[in-house]
C-alpha cells in the first residue's frame, strides 16, 4: 500500500494536537507524509511556530502565507481567499491521496474548499461539536459537509455528524486526540518550567487563554479588561497569559496582555506560545486554567486541575464536572476563580472523569487514516435519517 497523506496546520494549538498523529503516520510503512503550514505558523508576532514543526523532525512540504493588514472581519475573509489560492498550488504540487484537517478555523474552511474542488478526500478531526458563541460553529459544520471521513471526540458528536447527513460507517468515535496527548506526552519538570518562564509555578498559578468570541457583539476590549480586573483580585497568584489566535479583533487582546504583563513584572508572564509540551506540563503544576479556549473544556480536565470557562464562546460543548462556567463580568469571573482555587473543588478536579477520553485514540485515528479505502471516500451521498417531523 502506498498512501500520500497531507496534514494541513495553521496554529500552534492545532499542531500540538496533530503532532502525535503526524509522527505515527511518518513511521508507518507505505505512508508518504506531507505537511503544509499556513496562517499563524508563518507569523513572527505569534512565535513563527513553523520552526517548532521542523525542530521536531518534520519536513514542511509547502507553506501558504495568508497574512493581511488587519484582523478585521473583511481582511479575515480576504485571508481565506489567499489560503484557497495557496492551497491549490500546494495540492497541485503534492498530489495527496487525502488531506487531514482538524477543527473549525477559517483557514481550515478555505483548505477544505480547495481540496473539495480538486476532488481530494478530506479527513476531518473534531467535527460534530458545538460552540454557539463563535462563528467557528458554522465553519465546523460546513467542513463536515465537505469531508468524507470523520474522526469525532464523543458518541454525542458522532450522532450529530450523522444527523448532518454523513454515512455512519465513515464517522468514527476516536475520542479527543488532545486528551490522549495530555495523558501520553512526557512532561517537563517543575524546575524546567520555572526556568523557562522565569517565575514560580504552583497550585495558585493561573494559566490564561482568552480569544475573541466572534458572535459576541460586545466590545472585546471591555470583555478582556473585566478578566484582567478579576485577576487583580488574586495578587497571590502568578499568571501565565498566552496570546489569542488571530481571529477578528484579536490584536486588541494582545495589546492589553502586553500592557498587563508590563504592569506586573515577576507575577505575570505573557507568551505568544508555550508550545504544546510546555503548555501541558504547566497545567500539571498550576492551580487552574482560565479563559474561553476549547482546551479548557477538552484537555485540561485530564490534567487534574479546574477550568474557569468565561462567556459564550464555548457554549454547547460537552464538559466535565471540573469546568466552571461563568459570565463575562469581573464579579462573575472572580467568583469562579475563587471557587476553582478552593481545596474542595481542586480535589474534585483531581479525580474527575473526562468525557473526551478514550485509551486508544491515537491507534483509532491512524488506523482510519491509513486503512480506509480511498475509493470509498471519492464520492459521498447524503445519508437520510428516518423520522417523522
Amino acid at each position: 500500500m502506498n498512501r500520500r497523506v497531507c496534514i494541513v496546520t495553521g496554529t500552534r494549538a492545532e499542531w500540538g494536537l496533530l503532532s502525535g498523529i503526524a509522527r505515527e503516520l511518518k513511521n508507518t510503512p507505505g505512508v508518504e507524509l506531507h505537511i503544509v503550514a499556513t496562517n499563524m505558523h508563518l507569523m513572527h508576532r505569534y512565535g513563527h511556530t513553523v520552526d517548532e514543526i521542523t525542530a521536531a523532525g518534520f519536513d514542511i512540504s509547502a507553506t501558504v502565507p495568508m497574512e493581511v493588514p488587519t484582523d478585521s472581519p473583511a481582511d479575515t475573509a480576504r485571508a481565506m481567499g489567499l489560503c484557497i489560492s495557496g492551497m491549490a498550488d500546494a495540492f497541485e504540487a503534492i498530489r495527496p491521496d487525502m488531506v487531514v484537517i482538524l477543527g473549525d478555523r477559517y483557514e481550515m474552511l478555505a483548505t477544505a474548499s480547495a481540496a473539495s474542488v480538486m476532488r481530494i478526500p478530506i479527513v476531518h478531526i473534531a467535527g460534530g461539536e458545538r460552540t454557539d458563541g463563535a462563528i467557528d460553529d458554522s465553519i465546523r459544520h460546513a467542513i463536515t459537509k465537505l469531508a468524507s471521513l470523520h474522526l469525532v471526540s464523543t458518541e454525542e458528536y458522532r450522532r450529530r455528524v450523522i444527523q448532518l447527513g454523513e454515512n455512519p460507517g465513515r464517522v468514527i468515535n476516536t475520542g479527543a486526540i488532545g486528551v490522549y496527548n495530555a495523558m501520553a506526552i512526557p512532561q517537563m519538570s517543575r524546575q524546567e518550567i520555572e526556568q523557562s518562564l522565569g517565575m514560580t509555578v504552583d497550585s495558585r498559578t493561573l494559566v490564561v487563554t482568552y480569544h475573541p468570541a466572534t458572535l459576541d457583539d460586545a466590545d472585546v476590549a471591555s470583555r478582556f479588561r473585566a478578566l484582567l480586573e478579576a485577576l487583580d483580585r488574586f495578587p497571590q497568584s502568578n499568571v501565565i497569559i498566552t496570546y489569542p489566535n488571530n481571529d477578528a479583533r484579536g490584536q486588541v487582546i494582545i495589546d492589553l496582555i502586553q500592557q498587563y504583563a508590563a504592569r506586573y513584572p515577576g507575577r505575570v508572564v505573557a507568551v505568544p506560545s508555550l508550545g504544546y509540551r510546555r503548555y501541558l506540563s504547566v497545567l500539571r503544576h498550576a492551580g487552574a486554567a482560565v479563559g474561553n479556549s476549547s482546551s479548557g473544556i477538552i484537555e485540561v480536565p485530564s490534567t487534574g486541575i479546574p477550568t474557569v470557562n468565561i462567556g459564550i464562546r464555548q457554549e454547547g460543548r460537552l464538559a466535565a464536572d471540573s469546568v466552571i462556567n461563568c459570565g463575562d463580568s469581573t464579579e462573575e469571573i472572580a467568583a469562579a476563580i475563587e471557587k476553582a482555587l478552593s481545596d474542595d473543588f481542586r480535589s474534585l478536579a483531581a479525580s474527575v472523569s473526562n468525557p473526551y477520553y478514550k485509551p486508544d485514540t491515537l491507534r483509532l485515528s491512524v488506523d482510519a487514516i491509513v486503512n480506509t479505502p480511498i475509493e470509498s471516500l471519492s464520492r459521498k451521498s447524503f445519508h437520510d435519517l428516518t423520522f417523522d417531523i
